[in-house]
């Protein structure tokens, strides 16, 4: 699969699976755009991609818990007028415990930056994956945003986030038909966390081991592979454990 020539947003960009994402697109030729909320981590990630491809992801930083900055980037997007034909939604925050531990920030933040700030970018950049005459919004939800999951650990506020997703998720799919841009839902598990940039990512996987990034990154990029007039609207990927998957 080849994406030379095609624009590509990833959030949450910065490391685990978004990197993986950023680092898998850079390698099949596309131009990539990564966000997130540490600048360190952006900085780290798009070096060791230039150091890899050759040529530096265009990196910003932005906190999807933020809606006015969510907003304002988009705003400066669509100002820049540059098709986008990708969108992966994978930027989140985790939250692990018991909901009485946690303050009213904490709380906020964990659901504004998977179901506001999620809705509030996708929306923003949807003018431009229109442009694009061939978008793609990939929506990385969780196992924690299907029905009857155990919390596992999570937070009720990180379940409510992602059962929000999934439910965004479906909107986009029914409001966008008709319209150039497919929708698809990825439903991860727990993740082993491996990069592209580390040998273990081409490692064999024997029964029983959890699943990976790279088990992810390549589901999604089978979905994208497909003829426009096909969507793999929602994918659960079932790994060892019946874990959920963490941002």
């Amino acid at each position: 699969m080849s994406l030379e020539g095609r624009n590509v947003v990833v959030t949450g960009a910065g490391r685990g699976l978004g990197a993986a994402f950023a680092v898998a697109f850079a390698d099949l030729g596309a131009a990539v755009t990564m966000t997130g909320r540490s600048a360190e981590n952006l900085a780290a990630t798009a070096e060791a991609i230039r150091l890899r491809c050759g040529t530096r992801p265009r990196t910003a930083l932005l906190d999807l818990a933020d809606a006015g900055a969510v907003t304002r980037w988009a705003k400066e997007m669509r100002d820049a007028g540059a098709p986008v034909d990708i969108l992966v939604n994978n930027g989140a925050q985790w939250l692990s415990g018991r909901m009485e531990s946690h303050d009213a920030h904490a709380i906020v933040s964990t659901i504004a930056s998977a179901v506001t700030g999620t809705l509030l970018l996708t929306r923003g950049l949807l003018p431009l994956l229109e442009a694009s005459g061939a978008g793609d919004i990939v929506n990385i939800v969780s196992i924690s945003g299907l029905p009857n999951v155990a919390l596992h650990g999570a937070s009720v506020a990180f379940l409510a986030a992602k059962h929000g997703q999934a439910g965004m998720t479906d909107g986009l799919r029914q409001e966008l038909q008709g319209r150039p841009v497919r929708v698809t839902g990825v439903y991860p598990p727990n993740l082993e966390d491996v990069s592209p940039l580390s040998p273990a990512w081409n490692d064999a996987r024997p029964a029983g081991s959890l699943a990976t990034n790279r088990d992810v990154v390549e589901t999604v990029l089978h979905a994208l592979s497909r003829p426009r007039h096909l969507t793999l609207s929602t994918i659960v990927l079932e790994g060892a454990s019946g874990g959920l998957h963490q941002h």
